[in-house]
């Protein structure tokens, strides 16, 4: 590594914003927060940054297309096989791909990344042991069956299109056994050691990270994904907004993530930066308790709401674009997603919904993250809430306090966010329209809404292997949930970002996941 590259990293991580250099040709510098950055290992790695960093270290069986998510493409594997069981996938692994250890892929290394994910049980492991998985009969259900080949077989009720979708998750990745087993301590699968370094095949690798501080990642130039464009890629921990602001401004970072719509908009005009709005997976709703008190479950009362939510106001006005009306539970962009919009702010039509069901004085408590914009969503609901004669009154809270309220059924209402934890239709379905009451703390359990007919559905609808017959239920789930829910889903979130204007090639998709930083150049 050049000396010059050196001393420009440890001058990132010891410098103030204000001393820092120009970022130099071969290196691009980004700008953003690391401080939730737990573990950079995908069998724990469940935080935004994590999460952004896994494309460019890893790749997996088969993922999405950059330009066309709703499409999975081979990598890592270059065909698959449904069984004729419809209870197993036959992946024909790539020839010659191999990790930026140099090591080749090998069935054995798929095995060795999927079943340590279930055995060791971390926070996104349930996105696997969906599958029927467990630590006791993984091993039997993640065979070799030919020395490029692969099969998994599940017992859950769920088709192989599904499972495709699965297998395109950050937690799939696939990691080199032989390099994370020569760092193994006490037979923890190189746990540890993934924690703070890398051993996949993606288009760069993990050359340094300093926690809280910055993350340094070297190009892998004979990844199978291709080699990529910059020598290097520096991700600096700035957790203030216009510190990060500023340093796009002064060129000494490539790109600025994660803004707010103040900061997104006051740089509209700057010279030399191209300010940019990604819609992400993330909706925004309104939660009743449906049994918390008579009318905050009283389906009256969820239909006034629908037209006391000011979608407009608060997506183009409050948030100044930063969020776009959208009353589904399915993002735009997601297989399947029904962009209806056919509820407006209309005071005096909740009036008459809410004096025809015999509600008078109506008030409800709203617990809600005292962070923007949960809070800055409230305080608008509050107030065109007041406009229909409904009085709300806010308690705000930390994150942790407010999460703790709903799981526990202490709230009457609130205002939170969810984003899909997988590139299937099914995430978010089953969290909005399945309550099995078994303590999985979907979002419809949170609102002790009762649905066993719609939860059938939803669980109908992931065993389909026909898309078409996949999407078709999962639109008429969206309108049933749309029509009369405790929910009231109001706007989708975009994620603002800031690249000097000399940049080419940046591609980000609307999953967290979708970050991708290898064909970038300056």
């Amino acid at each position: 590594m050049k000396k010059t590259l050196i001393s420009f990293a440890l001058a990132m991580l010891a410098s103030s914003a204000t001393a820092f250099a120009a970022t130099p040709p071969d290196t691009l510098v980004v700008a953003q927060s690391l401080d939730d950055a737990t573990s950079f290992d995908p069998a724990e790695g469940f935080e935004l940054s994590t999460i952004q960093a896994f494309n460019s270290l890893y790749q997996r069986l088969v993922q999405s297309d950059p330009s066309n998510p709703v499409d999975l493409r081979p990598t890592l594997a270059s065909s698959w096989t449904p069984g004729a069981d419809n209870r197993s996938l036959t992946f024909t692994l790539r020839n010659g791909a191999r990790f930026a250890s140099g090591n080749p892929v090998r069935p054995e290394d798929v095995i060795f990344s999927l079943t340590r994910v279930v055995k060791l049980n971390l926070d996104p492991s349930f996105i696997l042991t969906q599958l029927g998985w467990t630590a006791q009969n993984v091993d039997s259900q993640i065979t070799k069956t030919a020395d490029n080949q692969v099969t998994l077989h599940w017992t859950a009720d769920v088709s192989p299109s599904f499972v495709l979708s699965l297998m395109s998750a950050p937690v799939s990745s696939i990691i080199d056994e032989k390099l994370a087993d020569s760092h193994a301590v006490q037979g923890d699968s190189g746990h540890q050691w993934l924690g703070t370094h890398s051993a996949g095949s993606g288009p760069f690798s993990i050359k340094r990270y300093v926690p809280h501080e910055a993350l340094l990642m070297a190009a892998n130039p004979t990844s199978p994904a291709g080699a990529p464009k910059m020598k290097y890629l520096l991700i600096k921990n700035v957790p203030e907004v216009a510190t990060r602001v500023l340093l796009v401004e002064q060129g000494d970072a490539d790109i600025a993530r994660n803004l707010g719509s103040d900061q997104f908009s006051a740089l509209q005009n700057k010279p030399g930066v191209k300010p940019l709005a990604v819609p992400i997976a993330s909706v925004y709703y309104l939660m009743f308790n449906a049994k918390a008190n008579p009318v905050t479950g009283n389906p009256a009362l969820w239909e006034a709401s629908r037209y006391l939510f000011d979608y407009n106001g608060i997506a183009n006005g409050l948030l100044k674009g930063q969020f776009s009306v959208h009353q589904t539970f399915l993002p735009d962009g997601y297989m399947g997603a029904l962009n209806s919009n056919p509820y407006t702010y209309n005071p005096e039509k909740a009036k008459a919904i809410l004096a025809k069901a015999g509600l008078k004085n109506v008030s409800f408590t709203l617990v809600v993250n005292n962070q923007p914009p949960y809070l800055d969503i409230a305080q608008a609901l509050q107030a065109s809430f007041a406009k229909a004669g409904v009085k709300v009154t806010l308690v705000p809270g930390i994150s942790s306090e407010i999460s703790s309220k709903v799981n526990k059924h202490n709230y009457e209402a609130t205002v939170s966010s969810w984003g899909p934890d997988y590139f299937d239709p099914n995430s978010n379905a089953a969290a909005f329209a399945t309550n099995p009451q078994d303590g999985s703390n979907t979002l419809a359990e949170r609102a002790n809404w009762d649905i066993p007919q719609l939860t059938a559905e939803t669980r109908k609808a992931v065993a389909l292997s026909d898309n078409k017959a996949r999407i078709a239920l999962y639109q008429d789930l969206q309108a049933k949930v749309q029509k009369s829910s405790p929910f009231v889903i109001g706007v989708q979130a975009r994620q603002l970002i800031a690249l000097r204007d000399n940049l080419k090639g940046y591609q980000q998709g609307m999953n967290p996941d979708m970050v991708f930083y290898n064909q970038v150049s300056k």
